[in-house]
């Protein structure tokens, strides 16, 4: 079966203001020339001398790009057979020249913005309403979504002629939705018509992390719906339902270490892949099972999600310690984490940390002297909190990978 782009832009274009393009058609190779510096000087893979086929392709799509769209512009009568035969061939002469689709992904967002860049003032100088201004600048973005499911195709019938097509689809998508580029549904369809894949609402992103012990990976028992890539630098999956997909692999991993996503939107997968892998890092060799699923560490992840941030907030909270002996500090951050958590007295804390309760008493003073009325303050109570439990988790995580404390 064949993925048909409806072109949505087009009907979109169709109704603003046929002045607007008749403006705007003089200024086509001005926005053109914008796109091909920026995409040039911003993508490596499109970086090279405009010479040769290459660059022909590059300033001929630009400028086709451009002056189709502006041609569109209030005329629901413009023919789009050519404009797509073009873009088809594009696509084929990516796979040929064995570029992936990430580098066509970030060409086409970065060249759209770089031509509105260069069309917004014209459009705001000819004095249309602001209701059009936002048309127009969306209808960019739908537009270049599209022309990019067109170059899709023609990228799938290239590949289509070569061996293990439809694997090499089903990593391209999944690398698709891993990066998730701006206005990308529309090509993540097309790509995953290619590959004989559903597309889902919500899914996880599983990163995966191979041990000096490992097996090959059981990826035969994964179910049709699973997307996988064991080939990349970190290899990753995703599924739909990950605990049924993930079932199967219960006693498998030998040497196979997984962290699982909360499941999410398909467009927040970067941010949940991102997620997954910080909880490998997070996480020790020895935790119980190869499985870890964020859901069950979500405050833990989320404290330590950005390392700087934990000391900005320590510095900012606990700013009393920093005249105290390294000692002082530790001893004093457990009491005071002890005196948040729980509210207790001092026989309580005691108890909790193994100490005699007149100890605790002591120690409560020196708090009341060093924080004074910011004890009794809610939000600093909740930041100084925050900042000890993420001292303390990362201490353990140093601990687990063998590193000295500070």
């Amino acid at each position: 079966m064949v993925f048909v782009v409806e072109y949505r832009s087009f009907g979109m274009l169709a109704t603003l203001p046929r002045s607007l393009g008749k403006a705007l058609r003089p200024y086509v190779g001005h926005a053109a020339a914008a796109m091909i510096q920026e995409v040039q000087r911003s993508v490596d893979a499109y970086s090279l001398p405009l010479r040769g086929v290459f660059g022909r392709v590059l300033v001929v799509s630009c400028e086709r790009a451009v002056r189709q769209y502006v041609d569109c512009i209030g005329d629901p009568d413009v023919r789009h057979d050519a404009w797509a035969g073009f873009y088809r061939m594009r696509g084929r002469i990516e796979f040929t020249e064995g570029r992936s689709l990430e580098p066509l992904h970030d060409s086409a967002t970065i060249g759209a913005r770089a031509g509105w860049r260069a069309m917004r003032p014209i459009v705001r100088g000819l004095g249309v309403g602001p209701d059009v201004v936002a048309l127009a600048a969306e209808s960019v973005f739908v537009y270049v979504d599209e022309l990019c499911a067109t170059t899709i195709e023609g990228y799938q019938e290239a590949q289509a002629k070569a061996d293990g097509a439809v694997p090499a689809r089903r990593r391209r998508l999944l690398e698709l939705i891993a990066q998730a580029p701006e206005g990308s549904a529309c090509s993540i369809a097309s790509l995953a018509e290619g590959a004989g894949w559903r597309v889902p609402k919500t899914a996880a992103m599983v990163a995966l992390q191979r041990t000096p012990r490992a097996q090959d990976f059981p990826a035969g028992l994964l179910d049709d719906s699973v997307l996988l890539d064991l080939q990349a630098a970190e290899p990753y999956l995703l599924a739909a339902d990950p605990d049924a997909d993930l079932a199967p692999l219960k006693d498998e991993l030998i040497g196979w270490r997984a962290a699982v996503s909360p499941v999410v939107p398909l467009a927040d997968a970067p941010a949940a892949l991102r997620t997954a892998r910080r909880a490998l890092l997070l996480t020790s060799d020895d935790a119980p099972g190869p499985v870890i699923w964020c859901r069950d560490h979500l405050a833990t992840l989320w404290l330590l999600a950005e390392d700087f941030l934990g000391a900005e907030l320590a510095k900012q909270s606990l700013d009393p310690f920093t005249s105290l002996s390294e000692k002082q500090q530790k001893r004093l951050s457990e009491t005071l984490l002890a005196w948040l958590e729980t509210r207790g007295g001092a026989p309580e804390i005691a108890q909790r940390l193994g100490v005699h309760p007149q100890t605790v008493r002591n120690r409560l003073r020196q708090l009341e002297e060093l924080f004074g009325d910011r004890l009794k303050d809610a939000d600093d109570r909740l930041g100084m909190q925050l900042a000890l439990r993420a001292q303390r988790l990362m201490r353990a995580h140093r601990r687990d990978e063998g590193s000295p404390e500070n």
